[in-house]
């Protein structure tokens, strides 16, 4: 298949690498730094030395009918790329970023037939240039694989060693997914920064941040997806707090504070945007 990938940063850079090995035709669309590296090597290098050969494009060519166009930015970045997406000849376009508002909004720009929504399970990064990648493999203990909207995508991702399922409540999910992680990144950030862990007051607040997402995720009308974060909304405030506690030592996932604090805010923000008067932690919790 025909696949261009906008934004190849260690998240699309997985999806180009692993699409390429699978022998799938791959086009990375990059700016900047990133975008004369790939044209230098032409091809996603890791840092173990594997290489997937990708062309190397600044802009999306909107006259091609690639099978799919998968759009890896951050939401912050997304306007940008919205013009080039509606004038395109793509089948179809994946979406694949952390949200927490509806996605009528880029349904309408490339069309209903067309939009696809995913979330990766991969932890990546780039040092030099290179990829250094994890992706969670499908089995019994996996909390969470890569999910998609469609069926089809799920099967060739799930093909090309990315482990993928469909989820068919994407915006549950997503909104979901922002009430839990929001606190986590909060805790990357500010490990990384000082190089120690949570105290325990600290741990009580984003206990109660996390809390406070649930309950309004569940308000907005959106039921707790997938179920098992149901069960977390209802665990005691201490225990939470423990889970919390304990992440934020954890060397390996804290290093992710490397990413910085945008996320978090651009999420926080988008849900004090919902309902001011029911988010006052997590506008207090705002990095």
């Amino acid at each position: 298949m025909k696949i261009a990938i906008l934004g190849p940063g260690a998240i699309g850079s997985t999806f180009a690498f692993h699409l390429s090995r699978a022998r799938h035709d791959v086009t990375v669309i990059a700016r900047g730094a990133r975008l004369d590296w790939l044209r230098k090597e032409r091809a996603i290098v890791t840092t173990r030395g594997e290489r997937a050969p990708v062309e190397v494009s600044d802009a999306l060519d909107t006259t091609v009918p690639w099978d799919l166009v998968l759009v890896s930015v951050l939401e912050s970045q997304v306007d940008a790329v919205l013009p080039a997406l509606r004038q395109s000849a793509a089948k179809q376009v994946m979406f694949m970023f952390n949200t927490f508002a509806p996605l009528d909004r880029l349904r309408d720009v490339v069309g209903a037939d067309r939009f696809r929504f995913g979330f990766p399970a991969i932890m990546a990064g780039l040092v030099d240039g290179r990829l250094k990648a994890q992706v969670i493999p499908r089995s019994a203990v996996a909390p969470q694989i890569t999910i998609v909207t469609d069926p089809a995508w799920a099967e060739v991702f799930s093909q090309a060693g990315i482990a993928t399922d469909t989820q068919t409540d994407m915006h549950s999910w997503l909104r979901t997914h922002a009430a839990l992680v929001v606190p986590m990144m909060i805790i990357f950030d500010r490990v990384y920064r000082r190089g120690h862990g949570l105290s325990w007051t600290e741990a009580r607040e984003l206990a109660l941040g996390l809390t406070e997402g649930l309950e309004l995720v569940r308000s907005l009308g959106n039921p707790l997806t997938p179920s098992g974060a149901a069960v977390l909304g209802k665990l005691p405030t201490s225990a939470v707090s423990l889970l919390l506690w304990t992440l934020s030592r954890n060397s390996t996932l804290t290093a992710l504070g490397v990413q910085g604090p945008g996320e978090a805010r651009t999420l926080i923000d988008a849900m004090v945007a919902t309902a001011p008067d029911r988010t006052p932690r997590l506008q207090s919790l705002r990095p």
